[in-house]
């Protein structure tokens, strides 16, 4: 059985979901699953199922800040997490210009 993923990312400078942010899904090779982009409420539901082990999701934070006029200290966060077999993994990430939080959501 494979394991499924999704990210929910919020700007927490601006209280707000971090909307048209590009995400890339990797493998442990770092070879890219699937790309998206967040919907108007930050979030990324990938339609891939995902291997036991290491995967990491990579966000381009610098393009998004950028394009708002802001400047940022991190221009891409990646976010490896070990996905189980069968299970969901919710990757959750807390953003500003100058720092960023993540933990495994529900």
């Amino acid at each position: 059985m494979s394991a499924t993923c999704s990210t929910h990312v919020l700007d927490a400078a601006r209280g707000r979901p971090a909307a048209g942010l590009r995400v890339a899904l990797a493998d442990a090779a770092g070879r890219t699953l699937v790309e998206a982009v967040t919907d108007a409420d930050g979030r990324v539901r990938f339609d891939a199922d995902l291997e036991p082990g290491m995967h990491a999701l990579g966000f381009e934070t610098g393009a998004w800040f950028a394009a708002d006029g802001r400047d940022c200290f991190h221009p891409h966060v990646d976010v490896a997490f070990t996905a189980a077999d069968g299970e969901h993994h919710h990757v959750a990430l807390l953003l500003s210009p100058f720092a960023y939080t993540t933990y495994r959501g529900s």
